[in-house]
């Protein structure tokens, strides 16, 4: 009975989806990525890649979901055996989750989004940075409907908490995409 009950569920959300209009796509770009607080840091650049979920609620406004493998990051500059300036490449590999309210500018064509993004550590290339599994951070940026479901987007994401126990030190990062709704 509870299996039926959970189908018909469902397929109940799945059709009442439908009707608000639903938008699958995917996407992937450019990370060009930094370290803040107080941590000397210089940028990265990595990428993104994922899919894209788009349900439209009224013709001004959507929310957005995403899931992502993002690499983000930064090249540390630590001082080592009386020597300034050495740099050491701190990667860190997440699966990112951006919940996104988009509003539309110009209808079906220029938006603007904000939200929240909730980030999961997946590999870290140093094990010395005792790095959080868990990274939280705002972020917003413009979108463009170009043609036939093809999109560009701009973001700039900063974190709201520390990447390592160690250190204050957060992930930002600005996010060149494209991609397509099916």
């Amino acid at each position: 009975m509870k299996k039926i009950l959970f189908l018909a569920v469902a397929l109940l959300g799945a059709v009442a989806m439908q009707a608000q209009g639903v938008n699958f796509g995917v996407k992937a770009g450019a990370n060009f990525s930094n370290l803040t607080g107080d941590i000397d840091s210089d940028g990265i650049t990595s990428f993104h890649a994922g899919a894209v979920l788009e349900l439209n609620l009224v013709p001004t406004f959507s929310i957005q979901a995403e899931g992502l493998f993002s690499s983000q990051g930064g090249k540390a500059k630590f001082e080592a055996e009386g020597v300034v300036g050495v740099a050491e490449d701190i990667n860190l590999d997440y699966i990112s989750v951006p919940v996104m309210a988009k509003f539309y500018v110009l209808p079906n064509s220029l938006s603007v989004m904000a939200g929240p993004q909730f980030s999961f550590l997946v590999d870290e290339a140093e094990e010395a940075w005792d790095t959080k599994s868990f990274d939280m951070a705002a972020a917003g940026g413009v979108e463009l409907k170009i043609i036939a479901g093809l999109f560009a987007q701009a973001r700039y994401t900063i974190g709201l908490t520390d990447v390592s126990d160690n250190i204050d030190a957060k992930n930002a990062v600005f996010q060149l995409s494209v991609g397509y709704f099916f």
